[in-house]
C-alpha cells in the first residue's frame, strides 16, 4: 500500500488526518509503496490520548516510522495527552 493511500485510510477510519514520517521525523513521499494495510475498521475510542493512539495503533504496526496527528486546520497536534475526541471535534 502507498503511504498516501494509507494516510487516507487512517483518516477515514479514525476521523483525523495524519502525516507519516521516518522515525527521525523526515518526510516520506506519498507514492512510496510497501506499507501494510490499516487493519482497523473502527476508530479508536474518543477517550484515548494522541500518544496512546500513536503507540497502540500506529507504532506497533509500523515500527521504524513516525506519525503526526493533524487537527482540523492541518496543524500538528503537539501534545500527546490531547484526547482524540478533541482532535476529531476540530474537524467540525
Amino acid at each position: 500500500m502507498k503511504i498516501g493511500t494509507l494516510e487516507m485510510k487512517i483518516a477515514r477510519v479514525e476521523g483525523f488526518q495524519v502525516r507519516i514520517r521516518t522515525s527521525d521525523g523526515r518526510d516520506i513521499r506519498s507514492d512510496r509503496e510497501g506499507m501494510p494495510a490499516w487493519p482497523y475498521e473502527k476508530g479508536a475510542r474518543d477517550r484515548w490520548s494522541v500518544a496512546r493512539w500513536k503507540q497502540d495503533r500506529f507504532i506497533s504496526l509500523y515500527p521504524g516510522f513516525g506519525v503526526d496527528v493533524l487537527d482540523g486546520d492541518g496543524q500538528l497536534v503537539e501534545f500527546g495527552q490531547t484526547l482524540l475526541e478533541t482532535v476529531r471535534e476540530s474537524y467540525d
